[in-house]
């Protein structure tokens, strides 16, 4: 019997932006070490389908892209398949090429045909020599007519090593758009809904998914398979937890795939996390990269890890993300070909093995933030490892056009960031996690951002209250986190162009000569510009005529927390452009919030070991089956 482990697609949406992602009709050269276009642009009048495509006459087109390259060294490491069949299917006359590459990205040609007529081509792989990374795919070259393709996929007759079926937890917080369109695409790809049991709509907002116009149509298509659930705003962590919860009671179940609102989805992402979950030679979660919604062919997240000195998450490649598809496709990207193994994913998508849940429990209950690093570490313990899987990914809204850690989550930053380190840190007092959080409140400080630091210090406080109150105020922490703002005015984003709000000395610009001048200050500079800056903040009041009028603009990219402090007051524009915030130094404030960071630090520090061992002891009991039913009965 032959399995398919992935089919070759072209986009749901008729958008020039995502063709990049998913075929490659360019040539390319390299200039200056850069990958640079030549000729052959790309034509969205060629996508016949989801399957088909035409190929123009004297053109080639690869298919060693990000979503239709095979991801050869992932399968080969994580799976027991061996043996892997490409079919391609063409009418006219063509030639095909099969290529390989390996953890370097150097390119290696594996075989050629040349055929014609309506033909179906295949080509036998052996998954063999991918051990540090490595892609497999094709190229198709039209000779004198136009070519038709009909489709490809890549088979193998080896056995699964589990045949249960996903369930869906989609978690919903006022995004009924998105979750329709999730909705409608799916019940649109019968080939994912084959592998899939059911979808759980966890609908926790007042703009219900239900009450949209098209959700009777969409219901009607997917039947049994969709259940809606509501319950009051539990975060994401509540919403996915529900979802386990569901899933664990569903017989023939072998995994949940965790789902985000706000996405765009490739369903054929999702149908190829799962088979691929079925093949894994140990219960594997099978987590999915990142896409910007917003700028679609930039890669955002994939495989990411904690840092184990300061306990904070990144990618393994921090430095080289995003990373712009448009302007480096997936050949022309070495590093992208390295198989790189990440410590957990992202609940945008993530497929967890229900194995897993009944041996670790379910997520912690911090509402949002470090509920999915945090239950991958737990789970990654046990020895469930986590695969950020190519090829496996959906657009999410990205962080450039916001800035959580100043708004309301910064409670949730600081809360969960040092839950999860009292709990899984292995270092003595949580390594540098400790300075680095004091760190974060001085540059919050110096910037005249006061209200993130409230917040940060409530989040110590309640972690000094012990593990108790995360399942105590799961369901009122942010909309006190949230009431709190009212208390800062720095927090309000004046919008009313009608307003006149302009700076004395006008908006601060800065050049690249003096971006590059004022560099974030290193070692004895940043020692003397922190102490300096703080006793400047301390000791001396601010001027009036600053705290009547801001001082200078600042554009967000050019406030950087060695600039502001430089001035009393400051009009800052938002994250995401729609207005600007005053922020003006108040000494009192600061005074007795550097006061309490100093404090709160030192008795985290003094009381960590025996708040660590409170959190270990505490954590089976705060994601338990049971403690979690209680907690929708209660919210009920």
């Amino acid at each position: 019997m032959s399995y398919v482990l992935q089919n070759t697609v072209f986009p749901l949406d008729r958008d020039p932006d995502l063709l990049p992602l998913y075929v490659d009709p360019e040539t390319w050269s390299i200039i200056d070490e850069e990958p640079v276009r030549v000729s052959n642009r790309a034509q969205l009048g060629n996508i016949l389908g989801r399957t088909s495509a035409r190929i123009v006459a004297g053109r080639r087109v690869s298919f060693g892209t990000y979503f239709n390259a095979f991801a050869a060294s992932y399968w080969q490491h994580w799976t027991g398949v061996r043996q892997v069949t490409l079919t391609v299917r063409t009418n006219g006359p063509a030639t095909i090429l099969v290529y390989r590459s390996n953890g370097d990205g150097a390119r290696q040609r594996l075989d050629t045909r040349e055929v014609e007529g309506t033909v179906s081509t295949s080509f036998d792989l052996v998954l063999d020599q991918y051990g540090d990374g490595g892609f497999i795919w094709f190229d198709i070259v039209a000779d004198e007519k136009n070519v038709l393709f009909t489709g490809a996929e890549w088979t193998t007759e080896h056995e699964p090593v589990r045949d249960g079926k996903a369930s869906i937890g989609i978690t919903t917080y006022n995004k009924p758009d998105y979750c329709i369109w999730t909705l409608t695409n799916l019940a649109e790809s019968p080939d994912v809904l084959e592998v899939v049991d059911r979808i759980f709509l966890v609908d926790q907002g007042d703009r219900r998914v239900d009450a949209q116009a098209e959700f009777p149509d969409v219901a009607a298509s997917l039947g049994e398979t969709l259940q809606v659930i509501t319950q009051p705003n539990l975060g994401g962590s509540g919403g996915f937890a529900r979802a386990m919860a569901e899933t664990l009671a569903r017989p023939g179940n072998d995994f949940v795939q965790l789902l985000d609102d706000d996405v765009r989805l490739e369903p054929e992402s999702l149908r190829r996390s799962i088979v691929f979950g079925r093949y894994t030679t140990v219960p594997t979660l099978v987590g999915a990269h990142m896409f910007d919604l917003l700028d679609r062919p930039k890669l955002h997240a994939w495989a990411e890890v904690v840092d184990e000195e300061p306990f904070m998450w990144r990618a393994v490649f921090q430095e080289k993300l995003p990373h712009d598809f448009s302007a480096a496709n997936l050949r022309q990207s070495p590093m992208l070909h390295m198989r790189l193994d990440a410590d957990y994913n992202g609940w945008w998508m993530c497929l967890i093995p229900l194995a897993a849940i009944r041996e670790v429990g379910l997520a912690l209950p911090a509402f949002i933030k470090w509920d999915d690093a945090e239950f991958c570490l737990r789970a990654r313990s046990a020895g469930f490892p986590t695969v950020s899987m190519p090829g496996v990914a959906l657009w999410h809204v990205s962080w450039v056009g916001k800035d959580d850690s100043i708004d309301w989550q910064a409670y949730f930053h600081a809360r969960n960031r040092i839950a999860a380190g009292l709990i899984h840190s292995n270092l003595p007092r949580g390594g540098t996690l400790l300075r680095h959080s004091r760190r974060v409140d001085l540059k919050h400080l110096m910037m005249m951002q006061y209200y993130p630091v409230a917040l940060r210090h409530r989040a110590i406080r309640d972690i000094l209250s012990g593990p108790e109150h995360m399942r105590a105020n799961l369901a009122t922490a942010m909309p006190a986190a949230r009431a709190l703002a009212a208390e800062f005015p720095e927090t309000i984003v004046h919008r009313d162009v009608g307003v006149a709000l302009r700076a004395r000395r006008g908006r601060a610009v800065f050049t690249q000569k003096r971006r590059n001048e004022f560099d974030n200050p290193t070692g004895l500079r940043l020692r003397w510009f922190t102490l300096s800056t703080l006793l400047s903040h301390w000791f001396h009041a601010p001027r009036p005529e600053n705290v009547a009028q801001p001082e200078v603009e600042f554009g967000k990219t050019d406030a950087h927390w060695w600039r502001l402090p430089r001035y009393d007051s400051a009009l800052v524009s938002a994250a995401d452009g729609s207005g600007r915030n005053i922020y003006t130094r108040d000494r009192r404030k600061f005074r007795r919030m550097l006061l309490d960071t100093v404090r709160l630090h030192r008795r985290l520090r003094r009381e960590w070991p025996k708040l660590s061992a409170a959190y270990r002891d505490a954590a089976p009991e705060l994601t338990s089956l049971a403690a979690w039913k209680r907690t929708f009965e209660d919210a009920s």
